[in-house]
């Protein structure tokens, strides 16, 4: 399907600054890298991915996925590879 989500599309502004160190790219699973929650480099690469696995490209189902990370993602969901499956899940 290919989801292609830019700044403008999201709901939610993000930082732009990238923790040093760093390696932003999701590119699927296996990854047990940290997510960061609050950097848009991070979340863009998660939320088109799990667009992805859920077969959509609907803005409504972009804005969903962002309230799920922002309001219900449990703290102790760190991992890239277990928030996409919290994600994909709990949609």
């Amino acid at each position: 399907m290919g989801a292609n989500i830019k700044s403008s599309n999201l709901k939610y502004k993000y930082s732009k600054k990238a923790t040093g160190g760093d390696n932003p790219k999701f590119t699927g699973k296996p990854d047990s890298a940290l997510f960061n929650r609050e950097e848009e480099y991070e979340v863009i690469p998660m939320l088109n991915k799990v667009l992805d696995e859920l077969s959509t490209l609907k803005v409504s189902a972009l804005h969903k996925l962002e309230d799920m990370i922002k309001n219900d993602l449990p703290g102790d969901v760190r991992s890239r590879e277990n928030v996409f499956d919290w994600l994909v899940k709990n949609y």
